[in-house]
């Protein structure tokens, strides 16, 4: 999958709730059905976030431990309703973006998310070279 280049996104305040025409057709969890993969639009022109104040998913500086926790779900709640929540999720994740909530989690959760994946892919290299080793010998 081609990553858009690394631009911001366009962000403008919304009266009222925020509700978009998206949210209308979301499901019972509150999310909003899986985007087309095949669009030749950028995934991030149908962010939600793209409507609200950045504020919301960028901490000020020096901003209370209270005040960041509660802003960042409310953040969440907005990604949690998008239909390309995964597509910025992975855009956050190969960029690397070290600010933000971007596709539902914060830099925190994005830092545990990469340690993770490098861990699995460093044990499924493990496990193939262990794997290849009896084949080779036994050709």
């Amino acid at each position: 999958m081609l990553q858009p280049s690394h631009q911001s996104l366009q962000v403008a305040a919304v009266s009222g709730d925020g509700a978009s025409p998206a949210r209308a057709q979301s499901s019972a969890w509150g999310r909003v059905p899986a985007r087309d993969r095949n669009q030749d639009s950028p995934w991030h022109t149908e962010a939600v976030c793209r409507r609200d104040e950045a504020g919301l998913f960028f901490a000020p500086s020096k901003e209370p431990t209270a005040s960041r926790l509660s802003r960042e779900e409310a953040a969440k709640r907005v990604c949690g309703r998008c239909p390309v929540m995964v597509e910025c999720r992975e855009h956050a994740l190969l960029q690397p973006e070290p600010y933000g909530v971007w596709g539902g989690l914060t830099a925190a959760e994005r830092r545990v998310v990469l340690a993770r994946r490098r861990r699995r892919d460093l044990e499924l290299q493990k496990a193939a070279h262990t794997a290849a080793g009896p084949i080779a010998a036994a050709g």
